[in-house]
């Protein structure tokens, strides 16, 4: 890897898309930068990612694990302990479940661009990766404890009819049955 990461702005939050961890790893190792990875997969809620983000990144036990404390700990935190030389962090399977919701995610990845500028304002260089994480179904521990049925539990007539009358242009089934 001659020039790594040489079309990716120095102060960027962005989707993982083309790179691979191991190549963001290794390209954060070539620059001389920490690299931060954390793996989100069995996050449900804003708790358990703070807590993943918390344990994997190795912060301070004092972290209050809000997204306030996330981004003094990752800007005044780490500044107050010396010169750096830059950041290559990886969020990955960040997750898309009604627990998590493209609000929270925003309000999470929000920090983080938060965390690129203020490192661009100090001319170190802060790339941030994400991706998220596809829906998973749930556990049967979960299903336990809903009393709503699934989606599945009101499919009970498969048969051929009732499958051809699932069609929006298979009218006269429809009408048949009714």
């Amino acid at each position: 890897m001659e020039q790594p990461l040489r079309n990716v702005r120095s102060n960027i939050v962005q989707s993982i898309r083309a790179f691979t961890v191991k190549d963001l790893q290794a390209a954060a190792e070539a620059l001389g930068h920490h690299f931060l990875y954390a793996n989100l997969a069995t996050a449900l809620n804003k708790q358990d990612i703070l807590e993943l983000i918390s344990t994997q990144f190795q912060l301070p036990p004092h972290n209050g694990k809000n997204l306030d404390a996330l981004y003094d700990c990752l800007t005044d935190t780490v500044f107050k302990s010396g010169p750096q030389t830059g950041f290559v962090v990886v969020l990955e399977h960040i997750p898309t479940s009604p627990k998590f919701d493209k609000e929270a995610r925003e309000q999470l990845l929000d920090v983080f661009r938060d965390v690129a500028d203020f490192w661009a304002e100090r001319k170190v260089p802060f790339r941030c990766f994400y991706s998220f994480s596809v829906a998973r179904a749930p556990k049967p521990a979960d299903l336990e404890q809903t009393d709503e049925p699934l989606l599945t539990d009101k499919l009970v007539d498969v048969s051929p009819q009732a499958l051809r009358m699932s069609s929006p242009f298979n009218a006269g089934y429809w009408l048949s049955a009714a």
